[in-house]
């Protein structure tokens, strides 16, 4: 996939089609109690998927480590097919896990943010994480990267994690201040307002900085195929504090269905579990950004495909995201 970017694109088509055709089918028996075969199926496409991932990097056809190859296999004396087949799953393994992780946080991410606004149209980059990482990255790719040549963390990961991060905590300082405590709509504003803001400022970077304009826009226009085992390792921890966060609030996502009133009249503290899902899905999605660049629709459009075939439901809705958002990770880390 990493020598053929559209064959990435075809698999995560035909992966979620498969998931779209066997749940519909599902969803023809009119029987009760799916929650089990649900969650079978998710899980059974989301292995079929990542191992789909390794097997189409290995049997791609010849690529530029031919002649590593060819000395590795008079090394060794295994085949020349057999050690290619063995580098190149090698070298995509980091790729494949993190694109799961990528897909999975995303799709909770957008799920929760559709939920905690109750708006079908929100994705995970709607309060600025995007618009913050791109400019973080921006601002260290037009100071020039011998300058953080020797730093032992890439610094364009690090400053994108952060500018995401804040982005996000001054949208919300600002939708505070304009009354969104009362009401989510405000904090949809802010971050509106906000993010145009950001890229207002990372536009200028760019007319100033013109020699690194393509290199920029390869970050924000996302890809995987160069990601090291020290990503997964850096982007695991966030990733699985978020899901857990969101994964134990999805009942109050439920609730929120109902409006902010209601929720209230039925025990919930909407202020503060509105912060926490919005946190948690902020600091995932700041995490996997830093590493991917901006990969979009992921989060806007699995929590529909799941919504779609499962139901509204929060309880399924934010599960089911998690592993159709792995299956179609072949799809998105090579776009």
């Amino acid at each position: 996939l990493q020598q053929r970017p559209g064959l990435g694109t075809i698999a995560n088509a035909v992966v979620i089609g498969l998931a779209i055709d066997v749940t519909l089918r599902l969803l023809g028996d009119g029987t009760e109690g799916l929650v089990l075969r649900w969650v079978e199926v998710a899980i059974a496409i989301a292995l079929v998927s990542v191992g789909s991932g390794f097997y189409l990097t290995a049997r791609l056809g010849p690529g530029p480590r031919d002649g590593l190859m060819t000395g590795l296999a008079a090394r060794t004396g295994a085949s020349i097919r057999l050690t290619r087949a063995a580098i190149e799953v090698s070298a995509c393994a980091a790729g494949v896990v993190l694109g799961g992780l990528v897909g999975a946080m995303l799709s909770v991410a957008g799920a929760g943010y559709q939920g905690v606004f109750r708006n079908p149209l929100v994705d995970p980059y709607l309060l600025g994480a995007a618009a913050g990482g791109g400019l973080g990255a921006t601002l260290v790719l037009t100071t020039g990267r011998d300058v953080t040549a020797g730093w032992p963390v890439d610094p364009v990961q690090l400053v994108a994690f952060a500018f995401a991060l804040g982005t996000v905590a001054v949208t919300y300082s600002v939708g505070a201040s304009f009354g969104a405590k009362r009401n989510g709509a405000t904090l949809v504003l802010a971050g509106i307002a906000v993010v145009s803001f950001a890229t207002a400022i990372q536009t200028f970077l760019l007319q100033r900085n013109l020699d690194v304009v393509r290199e920029v826009f390869q970050w924000i226009l996302g890809r995987l195929s160069g990601a090291t085992w020290s990503d997964v390792v850096t982007v695991a921890p966030y990733v699985v504090v978020s899901v857990v966060v969101l994964m134990l609030h999805r009942r109050h996502l439920d609730v929120f269905r109902v409006g902010d009133d209601e929720a209230t009249t039925l025990g919930v503290s909407v202020q503060r579990t509105r912060l926490i899902i919005v946190a948690a899905a902020t600091l995932g999605t700041a995490a996997v950004v830093s590493v991917s660049g901006l990969i979009g629709f992921v989060g806007l459009v699995v929590p529909h495909v799941v919504r779609l075939m499962a139901g509204a439901s929060y309880r399924l809705l934010i599960p089911l995201s998690l592993l159709f958002g792995v299956a179609g990770s072949p799809g998105w880390q090579h776009p």
